[in-house]
């Protein structure tokens, strides 16, 4: 809603923030859950991250529940484009329009705060959740629902946990092992030991 009612000063906000977020790179953590999916050892991510750097350090199967910060659609047509594209006519655009529909405004597909997550992600997250074996929770802190609920979910199904979060988590105890660091440093070494 508030979107809606001032889209200007959030693509103003958006405009000075935009050209650091388009140019951020994948870290070693990103990389290594690209390592194991290429080998074979993880089905897929889903990420409640807005970046797009997993798609970037390429990861295949990446599920977004809280959308793309990549990519702006149009609120009357659906129409969707880069966001970088979007980002360079900002200086002279704002807020940004819709150029196959003729001018309706454009928003992010991030899920803002009152949104709902898209049910398509959610339904995708919750099916590969009963479906793991083992569940990798990286970089949460597991009390954000619904997405905490997933890792239950895999639990509910038989799965294993694994949490590295730089901080304890409320679901420590249902983990069979929890490192505490930075994903950047641990995934890597996980990828590692895993031989990818």
């Amino acid at each position: 809603d508030s979107f809606l009612a001032d889209p200007a000063s959030y693509w103003q906000v958006a405009k000075e923030r935009g050209n650091v977020a388009l140019t951020a790179k994948p870290n070693p953590g990103h990389n290594a859950l690209t390592a194991m999916e290429q080998a074979g050892r993880l089905a897929a991510v889903i990420t409640q991250n807005t970046d797009g750097l997993h798609q970037a350090a390429g990861s295949r199967r990446v599920v977004e529940l809280h959308g793309s910060g990549r990519i702006v659609e149009c609120l009357a047509c659906g129409a969707r484009e880069p966001r970088a594209e979007v980002q360079a006519r900002l200086e002279v655009e704002m807020p940004p329009r819709c150029r196959s529909c003729g001018g309706a405004i454009l928003k992010p597909t991030v899920v803002l705060f009152g949104e709902p997550m898209p049910v398509a992600a959610v339904d995708e997250a919750l099916e590969l959740a009963r479906a793991a074996e083992v569940i990798l929770v990286v970089g949460s802190s597991l009390v954000v629902y619904p997405a905490a609920e997933i890792p239950l979910v895999a639990i509910r199904s038989g799965a294993r946990m694994i949490v590295v979060n730089a901080e304890p988590t409320p679901f420590d105890g249902l983990a069979e092992v929890v490192i505490h660091g930075r994903s950047g440093e641990v995934l890597p070494e996980i990828a590692r030991l895993l031989g990818v």
